[in-house]
């Protein structure tokens, strides 16, 4: 959410905010919204004059009966049910404009930075920098479900059978994998001073759009039935959601991290990454959320600083990845500026989405009415920041595909050696019997 007052003093705001609109895809015509709140002012006006009138009008009333004026009473009490009618139409009139205000007030987009590329697809996304090379093979490679079909490490037909398509068992090592990397990344986040949460997979209608999660992104939630609590699909939601309608502490920024399944019902996506594992309903993911001062400075270096976090990560898995700069059309309504983590895939022969850090500046903030205390003791928004840490089973794709050898077994890397009992290798199929030993 905006500033309206800002928006409504500042002309080239409105404009700018009608072209991050267009381009994001967000059906909203600025213009029609300014003047519902023009409208909806000057009504309140009138019916606050009205309120003001009638109240007035009532202590006459007190006062002619205190001093046995009835006449003068009785003509006051039939101006007093004329301004009640008046107010009966026009608050009714004014509930509506307040509605329609708000319904498109809830659509506005967050301003974009001055460096956000413009365009209107993830084809528009500009390439930051690369790090580590793509691996060579000298041998015929296997994708990530011919390796899991080899070595056992998951069962996506039965995955299907069970639970219907995009879904999946992870099974033995690759359940293992599974964990072994969120534990890593759940070490590296609470070593760098973040408080580990353990958060609600539910939470409610006015979290979503608190968060700004919802109108827009409402059909790829899932609902719990005849309830008002959704499925969450980013541990983002209730993080930031713990300090909403709070005044809070930060001269220190506040970090949080969540290691959470998340659900996303995938709408608009049929027919893509259907193989495998790349998109699924129900995933892990190790969330990173920073509320801080609502400092441009502070909040775009702890966006450098949360995104080195996932990059870090990656570099201690051994995955080669690039990071890109991404346009206004692939940011969603809530963002200011975003940067994705692309991972190397061999089986694609492109990277591949694996992680995603914000910047929201007070847009969240706003909605989730989360406040602090300058250095002069004025009430400010807060700015929110997050980032993907790593998602998993997506992560498994880069890596079972790019350490893969050419006997069929998968190198392990060094720093997921302690979470998996110092398992350096899975084992190529003839060699089963000492995978087995590590499994137990």
């Amino acid at each position: 959410m905006l500033d309206m007052k800002w928006m409504q003093e500042h002309q080239e705001v409105q404009a700018e905010i009608q072209r991050v609109a267009d381009q994001k895809g967000i059906k909203l015509s600025v213009a029609e919204l300014m003047e519902l709140d023009d409208q909806r002012r000057m009504l309140l006006q009138t019916v606050e004059g009205l309120r003001q009138q009638r109240n007035a009008f009532t202590q006459e009333i007190s006062g002619f009966i205190r001093m046995n004026k009835p006449a003068e009473a009785e003509v006051t009490k039939q101006q007093v049910q004329h301004i009640n009618a008046q107010l009966n139409e026009l608050e009714a009139e004014l509930r509506g404009l307040e509605n329609e205000y708000n319904q498109r007030l809830i659509l506005v987009p967050n301003i974009v930075s001055p460096d956000t590329p413009p365009g209107t697809s993830d084809q528009d996304n500009v390439e930051i920098r690369r790090v580590g090379e793509p691996p060579v093979f000298a041998f015929e490679q296997k994708d990530h479900v011919q390796l899991g079909e080899l070595h056992r490490l998951m069962d996506i037909p039965r995955g299907v059978r069970t639970a219907g398509t995009r879904s999946y068992y992870l099974t033995g090592i690759g359940a293992w994998l599974h964990r072994a990397v969120q534990q890593l990344a759940v070490d590296m986040l609470v070593a760098k001073g973040f408080t580990l949460m353990d958060v609600p997979l539910t939470v409610r209608t006015e979290a979503m759009e608190n968060t700004a999660f919802f109108p827009l992104g409402q059909d790829q939630a899932f609902r719990l039935a005849e309830e008002d609590k959704w499925l969450a699909g980013t541990s983002e939601v209730p993080l930031v959601s713990y300090y909403s309608g709070e005044i809070v502490e930060v001269t220190t920024p506040i970090r949080m991290a969540a290691a959470s399944l998340c659900f996303r019902s995938e709408v608009g996506s049929g027919g893509r990454d259907v193989h495998g594992l790349y998109r699924v309903h129900q995933f892990a993911k190790v969330e990173q959320v920073i509320v801080c001062e609502g400092d441009q400075d502070t909040s775009e270096r702890l966006l450098q600083e949360i995104t080195w976090n996932a990059e870090e990560l990656l570099q201690k898995l051994e995955l080669p990845y690039r990071v890109v700069a991404v346009c206004v059309g692939d940011m969603s309504q809530k963002t200011y500026k975003q940067y994705d983590i692309e991972t190397w895939m061999p089986s694609r022969n492109a990277y591949g989405e694996t992680h995603s850090s914000s910047n929201l500046l007070d847009f969240q903030a706003r909605r989730s009415n989360i406040r602090y205390r300058d250095a002069e003791g004025k009430l400010r928004y807060c700015h929110t920041l997050n980032n993907t840490a790593v998602a998993s089973p997506r992560i498994l794709i880069p890596l079972l595909e790019n350490h893969q050898l050419a006997d069929g077994s998968i190198h392990i890397p060094v720093a997921l050696r302690p979470y998996m009992n110092g398992l350096e290798r899975i084992q190529a199929p003839g060699d089963a019997a000492e995978t087995a030993d590590h499994a137990e």
